[in-house]
């Protein structure tokens, strides 16, 4: 099982890439035949990028998904075992938190982060008013 954390690691690897690189608006940059140069240009390619790759070409800019992550239980039983074993897993333990997070409707930590820093340095806090204009 194993592997399958592994996996967790990878695929938030790439998704946090891509996303990089979707935010770079100002160089268009083509994510679907991106995908397909790293299949066979790059030392990331991968079943799952190839897979990535698919995905992209179907659908490039992901319309219509949710971003809510399941897990099948791999991932955690993973953790725990590293855990268990005292052997530090900070990249797989980080993607299985993001999927978790992924599925809070109502994310109150983002928000008390959000508090926090306004009542310590002043910082603005957004409003769900000003969040949907």
């Amino acid at each position: 099982m194993v592997h399958n954390g592994i996996e967790y690691g990878m695929m938030q690897a790439y998704a946090e890439g891509f996303s990089i690189m979707e935010k770079k608006t100002e160089m268009s940059l083509d994510l679907p035949q991106i995908a397909q140069i790293w299949r066979y240009g790059s030392v990331v390619r991968s079943w799952l990028l190839d897979l990535t790759a698919d995905a992209l070409e179907k659908n490039p800019e992901l319309k219509g998904l949710e971003p809510y992550v399941e897990d099948s239980g791999e991932g955690r039983w993973t953790v725990f075992e590293a855990i268990n074993l005292n052997v530090a897993a900070p990249v797989i333990t980080e993607s299985l938190l993001r999927r978790i997070r992924s599925r809070e409707e109502y994310n109150f930590t983002d928000r008390m982060l959000a508090v926090m820093r306004n009542e310590f340095g002043g910082h603005a806090v957004k409003t769900e008013k000003e969040a949907a204009a």
